[in-house]
């Protein structure tokens, strides 16, 4: 269960981006989860695996965080991180049920995941093209297939060639818990993606041309990391001129929330972003879209 959690939290920080003071508050809540359900004070009732949490336990914890004398904010940020650790769990497979979908907070505002405009992104995806190197014409290929397809990081930087389908235009990729899906791509992202493997794929593999199957690749040849890949999308923004830290993850919300404000459904895009429940998309329902909304209720009522 330690290894779970620790797992998660690498996650938060290294894929997500989050801030060392988030992953260490996650840690906190976690912790006391994990006390609380496996600790020696549960003598031989201790849990062994998280799949063995259901709904009814999770709600008597939670009524002993109110008996602790925990205000509503520090409460709905407990049931968060439990709720963002279990989705997890959910999507790589470790759970094959999440025990807290019926799990509900105590009103204290939400805020939605940081969404670039589009201004914004126009500026980023151009950014490589105003050079040619073989380097810059990778980049523009990754920047544009991230945002056109909503991926993961690491679902990008693990694409080999044979998951690009260059005329149906869609990709292939292996997500969280080893479950597959297709994501269609534009015209544009294909069109990047052509030049880069013509053009600059080549010489950035050397002699070693047939050694590789990754599709995006460094300098060495080799497959380019989530990390490398984070380094690089900092740089761009620094050339777009975008204000704040920006993430990787960033581009996955901008994908999400600018095809739920022209039309898209819910459902929709939770089979894009390969979410394994409806319940991780709904974060997107605090849209100012009242269609958005109902959907999600509507697909996800209140037992």
């Amino acid at each position: 269960m330690e290894t779970s959690v620790r797992t998660f939290l690498d996650h938060l920080a290294v894929e997500k981006g989050a801030s060392p003071n988030t992953v260490a508050a996650y840690r906190n809540d976690l912790s006391q989860l994990l006390e609380h359900f496996a600790g020696p004070s549960r003598g031989g009732d201790r849990l062994t695996q998280w799949s063995q949490l259901d709904h009814a336990t999770l709600t008597d914890y939670l009524a002993s965080l109110y008996k602790r004398g925990y205000s509503a904010t520090t409460v709905a940020r407990k049931i968060a991180s439990t709720k963002s650790f279990f989705n997890f769990l959910a999507d790589e497979g470790m759970v094959s049920q999440d025990p807290t979908e019926r799990l509900f907070s105590p009103r204290v505002g939400r805020s939605l995941p940081k969404a670039l405009s589009t201004e914004e992104l126009e500026r980023l995806l151009e950014a490589p093209t105003r050079a040619s190197t073989p380097e810059a014409l990778r980049d523009a290929a990754m920047l544009e297939l991230l945002y056109a397809s909503g991926l993961r990081v690491t679902e990008l930087v693990s694409l080999n060639l044979r998951d690009v389908n260059i005329m149906d235009h869609w990709v292939r990729c292996l997500g969280k818990g080893s479950k597959e899906r297709i994501v269609p791509i534009h015209r544009r992202s294909v069109e990047r993606i052509i030049t880069y493997i013509q053009e600059a794929r080549p010489k950035l593999l050397g002699q070693d041309r047939e050694r590789e199957n990754a599709l995006f690749v460094n300098r060495r040849g080799e497959r380019l990391t989530r990390q490398g890949f984070w380094f690089l999308l900092k740089g761009y923004a620094k050339k777009a001129q975008i204000q704040g830290s920006i993430t990787p993850h960033m581009l996955r919300h901008s994908f999400a929330t600018h095809l739920l404000n022209n039309g898209a459904s819910l459902r929709y895009v939770q089979e894009l972003l390969g979410h394994a429940s409806i319940s991780t998309t709904q974060v997107y329902t605090h849209l100012s879209s009242d269609r958005i909304r109902e959907e999600y209720e509507q697909a996800h009522p209140r037992a």
